[in-house]
């Protein structure tokens, strides 16, 4: 790209986000002014407003670069290898196993510092 362009570019995205501030403060503002009217009416409103605002950063070069980046990793995430349900069950079981085992070691070994401590300090018998 030329340097015109890039300033172009640039300007053009700050017009882009100013206006998406505006409309956000702008939201914000009615939603305050309006404050009288329904809930449900509101969240439409937000929702709509929301739709509008990421619509306008779709435009912007950085709005362009984060769809590009989503599509990659949903593109990525279909060449996962999912694992079958009796190796999902298998590995849970595993580590329920392995918690419980672990959880009677730290709890045995609990019990003899307590112990020691005790007869260290001649609090048990």
């Amino acid at each position: 790209m030329t340097a015109v362009k890039i300033k172009n570019n640039r300007f053009f995205d700050s017009v882009l986000w100013l206006i998406m501030l505006a409309i956000v403060v702008a939201g914000v503002w009615a939603n305050y002014h309006y404050a009288m009217v329904s809930v449900p009416l509101r969240v439409i409103a937000w929702i709509v407003l929301v739709i509008i605002v990421l619509a306008i950063a779709s435009l912007t070069s950085q709005g362009k670069r984060t769809w590009g980046f989503a599509k990659a990793a949903r593109g990525e995430l279909r060449k996962v290898v999912w694992p079958k349900r009796q190796e999902v069950v298998q590995m849970t079981m595993i580590v329920i196993a392995l918690v419980i085992v672990l959880s009677l070691i730290i709890w045995g070994l609990d019990s003899f510092l307590l112990w020691a401590i005790g007869l260290l300090t001649g609090q048990r018998g």
